[in-house]
């Protein structure tokens, strides 16, 4: 199966780069993460194309078979336009249609309000990488493993020259965090843009975009970089203002594992 998704197409990069396993059936892959089971974007299906009317059971027992220890449901969708409507069976059976922006350009663009009081520099002591699973924390409201293996991969991306983490620093202190990662193939992709939500509006996300973007050309020989967004949220506008424009659309469906 050939991916067309350029969100896809670097997703896989990413996870395989992670460690993750990536089986193809013909019509769909099978993406699995045997050292992060609970991480739902590391443990999925990837459709070759939007599912037809009447599938959903069999997508959804598909997955069973694939993962049968899984609380979630994951699936991906290799479209780069969405259809006119929805296969009803997927929301029937309580999976939520989850859309965002593919976003890309060749050189980023200084944002218009960039940061020149917070330290930019790459995370490497770990103190550093500390305050980046800390960061995470205080960014999602929540505690657990998840946030810990994420941050022991992230480290390990860094450490084989594969990925660069960036942070924003005030007096020592992390307060926003990406990632660039080498995709291969002249593409690079942003990773995980957080910033804690005491010190937005202050520039620093567009100030880490600007930073990673000029790495990535850089360090990875990287011709276009590759963002995904929510289109509902600010921070594609962000994103837009550094250079980025609308390329593609990205289409999954999930249900998370009950509480």
């Amino acid at each position: 199966m050939r991916v067309k998704s350029l969100g896809f197409q670097t997703d896989l990069a990413l996870r395989v780069l992670e460690g993750a396993e990536v089986t193809d059936r013909g019509h769909y892959l099978v993406v699995r993460s045997p050292g992060n089971p609970t991480f739902y974007w590391g443990n999925f299906l990837l459709l070759a194309g939007w599912p037809e009317p009447g599938t959903g059971d069999a997508w959804l027992a598909r997955f069973a078979a694939e993962f049968p220890q899984a609380e979630h449901v994951a699936l991906g969708v290799d479209a780069m336009r969405e259809p006119a409507e929805i296969s009803p069976e997927f929301l029937a059976a309580g999976l939520e249609f989850e859309r965002a922006t593919v976003l890309t350009c060749a050189a980023v663009q200084p944002p218009p309000h960039q940061n020149t009081d917070a330290e930019i520099r790459r995370l490497e002591s770990d103190d550093d990488w500390e305050q980046s699973r800390d960061l995470g924390i205080r960014c999602y409201g929540y505690q657990g493993s998840y946030l810990d293996r994420r941050a022991r991969g992230r480290r390990r991306l860094t450490q084989a020259g594969r990925a660069a983490w960036f942070g924003a620093f005030t007096d020592g202190r992390l307060l926003a965090q990406l990632g660039v990662c080498d995709a291969g193939g002249g593409l690079a992709r942003y990773q995980d843009v957080e910033t804690d939500p005491a010190a937005r509006r202050r520039g620093l996300a567009g100030t880490l975009v600007g930073r990673a973007g000029r790495h990535a050309a850089e360090a990875f020989g990287a011709g276009t970089l590759v963002i995904v967004a929510d289109p509902a949220e600010g921070a594609i506008r962000v994103y837009r203002s550094c250079g980025f424009a609308d390329a593609q659309g990205q289409f999954s469906f999930q249900r998370a594992a009950a509480e």
